[in-house]
């Protein structure tokens, strides 16, 4: 760890924390120093991996405080909020929130227009997936900065993915709302610039993830991947984590308001 890490002792905020991208990007802050509030939405089957990552940061001489519950669930995010309020305000330190990554992955893969109309995505499973993937993270962030538990220095994150600008069959619905992510970013960075918070998207590489495992052709969409990307090899979680934690540092205040590729070169290549 650099001697001059500004990162040490703080906090960071993880919703989305147990896998994939989230579980990376909190053990890498952690490495740098930093404390982590995760939130997850896991089922008994997979709450020992969750342990395990818990665990290790603590391990690693951190503290490490997880909650399993629906981070979009307004309920659950106030309830959130007041436990971070109460640690915070009698932790040592500034009591704030210094990184936040919004790395919700939960939505419909449905087809627009199928053959069978009741297979076709629905206004109900559209406005869930848009709710969760994008418009949760504007109200994770009104809620904090209210609650002035993120301020000068902090920093926002959000995980997108090519699906924001390009198409894939049954990607629909998520593709919407990672461009609306990415719109949510850039209306982020404009507010909250005069108080000197930053708010930028991370556009991972096509990885290898719970998450992408779930979508209809992925093990066709990793081999293209693979193909395609000039660096001869998938994006990890940890080369995102790697990267997270650089830009979390406070050097990369003029940094805002950008879609940030950290892809090898694949979204370059057509």
């Amino acid at each position: 760890m650099e001697e001059n890490n500004d990162l040490v002792g703080e906090w960071a905020l993880i919703l989305g924390a147990s896998s994939g991208f989230g579980a990376a990007c909190a053990v890498e802050l952690a490495s740098q120093g930093m404390n982590i509030f995760g939130v997850h939405l896991d089922r008994k089957s997979t709450l020992p991996q969750v342990e395990d990552l818990v665990q290790t940061l603590r391990g690693m001489g951190r503290e490490a405080v997880f909650v399993n519950a629906n981070a979009a669930d307004a309920e659950k995010r106030n309830a959130i909020i007041d436990s971070i309020t109460e640690k915070l305000t009698g932790n040592a330190g500034n009591g704030r929130i210094r990184v936040l990554l919004h790395s919700l992955a939960f939505g419909t893969l449905r087809l627009f227009i199928a053959e069978d109309h009741a297979k076709a995505v629905t206004k109900a499973q559209v406005d869930m997936t848009i709710d969760v993937m994008a418009n949760s993270l504007v109200y994770w962030v009104q809620d904090l900065v209210a609650r002035k538990l993120m301020g000068k220095g902090g920093r926002i994150f959000a995980l997108t993915s090519a699906g924001g600008a390009k198409v894939w069959p049954n990607y629909g619905a998520v593709s919407a709302a990672k461009a609306a992510l990415e719109s949510h970013i850039r209306q982020l960075a404009l507010e909250l610039a005069p108080v000197g918070v930053t708010a930028n998207a991370i556009m991972a590489g096509v990885t290898d993830t719970p998450a992408l495992r779930k979508i209809p052709g992925s093990t066709e969409m990793l081999e293209r991947a693979l193909q395609k990307n000039p660096s001869r090899r998938l994006t990890t979680p940890d080369d995102v984590a790697k990267a997270l934690a650089v830009l979390s540092h406070s050097n990369t205040q003029w940094m805002t308001g950008n879609v940030i590729a950290i892809d090898g070169g694949e979204f370059i290549v057509g």
